[in-house]
């Protein structure tokens, strides 16, 4: 295959799939044969994903690890897992509680860090990460050597996890590592991997075969997945750069050994083996769309669901094309509520809504977003259905007052050409919302068509237009007739300038 259709292939794969949990334990495959094959890879160079950013900080390692970065309970062998005895407890509230301490030596940025990762099991799954209080079993989080954990629940007091401070507190290391600690085996060790991968022997290093040794493994009925957080990568552990480990198949593009976290079969892996009763999924592609269930038709009744969308990069962009949902005064009933954030405790930037208005686009501070269906007992609809998209710009504005620039602005860079940004201010009922647009240098036409500042009376980009600017100056105060204002940006193909600031605050109505 030559390097231009590779090319273009990969523009247009989308791959996804899930990782396995520990009643594992007994091989059954041996290796033998081997094959090379075109180096064509999706996830770019050898070792960047998962299992290679691990592999360079386990290097060199004095703890004896089985698959790279589980820790060895005095012998080479997969752990034994009778009943339930390797999971942690399930409480009568229903939550997984896993407590942990954490080292000294971590600093608050580092502290974030894992909390930002626990906290995503927290909004997907019943299990929760709490700091150790008195439990006897308990996670003891340290910055060792590497990047390694226990797999399952030990028993007889606390185990520990290395997450060394200098590598190994990216947010997928973090999720892999926790992920072991839950139960959860690599994803291309799973007893029907064969089906779904094909393992090149012969370019493993010999001392990590037993690494891709196949296991006996309770698949809990979910499909293989080529996205799990637990998956190798293409090239884990090869004796050569260029000779890939592990291939997909049928497809040998699909890309394996992501590292941004979780996947939604790792979260559905999760509900099912700690018998979670949640409805939640991950939505990690650049874009899609979403709906809540049975649309078009009428959602069922006690159906509470989340999804969380985290993006590879940029900002996240999210429309729904559809809303209908039970009307209630002050959305008490039905409601979809939207975070700017990974979990019901980030900033909101929709509260309740219900009814059948038309909703805004909404765009995320960073790459990640929390969308929640809740419904009651009674009275249904159709609901809605979402998509969402990347976006390098732009905002939804819910803060009582705040600023904004065009992209580049505060790095004393021009806007880049075909800048499409929107910036919603959206305030409490009973405030207006009050703009000012300053230093403003836009390409001039004359009208303004080329590159040009809107501001719109509404949350909507049909909603009545106040302004339209370019060229130079300021554009004086706006303000909303009722509790939103849009403004929008555009730029074409050539003649960037600096563009321009702008501050808004929320005012009462009366």
């Amino acid at each position: 295959m030559g390097w231009g259709i590779c090319i273009a292939l990969l523009l247009c794969l989308c791959g996804s799939a899930l990782s396995r949990p520990l009643e594992l334990q007994q091989f059954f495959d041996s290796p033998s044969g081997g094959e090379t094959i075109e180096r064509c890879s999706p996830e770019g160079l050898p070792g960047d994903d998962i299992i290679g950013s691990i592999m360079k900080m386990n290097k060199g390692r004095t703890r004896l690890l089985q698959h790279g970065d589980v820790a060895n309970r005095m012998r080479r062998s997969a752990i034994r897992c009778a009943g339930q005895n390797c999971y942690w407890l399930k409480s009568a509230d229903g939550l997984v509680n896993v407590p942990y301490t954490l080292p000294s030596e971590y600093t608050i940025q580092d502290r974030a860090a894992l909390e930002a990762a626990m906290l995503e099991f927290s909004t997907l799954t019943c299990v929760r990460f709490v700091p150790h209080t008195h439990e006897r079993d308990f996670l003891n989080i340290i910055s060792d050597s590497g990047c390694w954990s226990f797999q399952g629940r030990r028993g007889g007091g606390g185990q520990d996890l290395s997450l060394q401070r200098d590598g190994c507190l990216s947010h997928g290391i973090i999720q892999h590592e926790l992920n072991h600690a839950l139960g959860f085996v690599h994803e291309h060790t799973r007893s029907d991997r064969d089906s779904y991968v094909k393992i090149f022997w012969n370019n493993i290093q010999p001392e990590y075969k037993d690494s891709f040794i196949k296991m006996d493994t309770d698949n809990q009925g979910l499909d293989y997945d080529y996205d799990s957080v637990m998956h190798y990568g293409r090239y884990s552990y090869s004796i050569d750069s260029q000779l890939p480990t592990i291939q997909p198949i049928p497809n040998g593009l699909i890309p394996i050994g992501q590292k941004n976290g979780l996947s939604s079969l790792d979260v559905a892996k999760i509900n099912r083996l700690y018998n979670c009763s949640m409805c939640s999924s991950v939505l990690s592609g650049f874009s899609g769309t979403f709906s809540s269930a049975s649309n078009p038709s009428y959602y069922p009744n006690h159906h509470n669901c989340s999804w969380l969308i985290r993006i590879p990069f940029n900002q996240v962009l999210l429309k729904f094309s559809a809303f209908a949902v039970q009307s209630t005064t002050g959305c008490t009933a039905d409601y979809i509520r939207v975070y700017d954030g990974a979990s019901r405790s980030s900033p909101l930037l929709l509260d309740r809504a219900c009814g059948s208005k038309q909703l805004p686009s909404l765009v995320a501070s960073s790459n990640v977003m929390l969308v929640e269906f809740v419904t009651d007992a009674a009275v249904s609809a159709s609901g809605f259905k979402a998509s969402y998209n990347t976006v390098t710009c732009g905002g939804t504005m819910t803060m009582r007052s705040g600023n904004f620039s065009s992209p580049g602005y505060t790095t004393h860079e021009n806007y880049p050409p075909f800048s499409d940004c929107t910036w919603t201010m959206i305030a409490p009922v009973g405030f207006k919302v009050q703009l000012n647009v300053f230093n403003v240098v836009v390409e001039y036409s004359s009208p303004c068509q080329y590159d040009f500042i809107e501001i719109r009376d509404g949350m909507m980009p049909t909603s009545p237009l106040l302004e339209t600017k370019c060229g130079t100056g300021d554009i004086p105060t706006v303000t909303s007739s009722q509790n939103a204002l849009l403004l929008h940006f555009y730029s074409d193909s050539s003649n960037e300038s600096t563009g321009f600031q702008a501050e808004y605050s929320f005012v009462p109505a009366f």
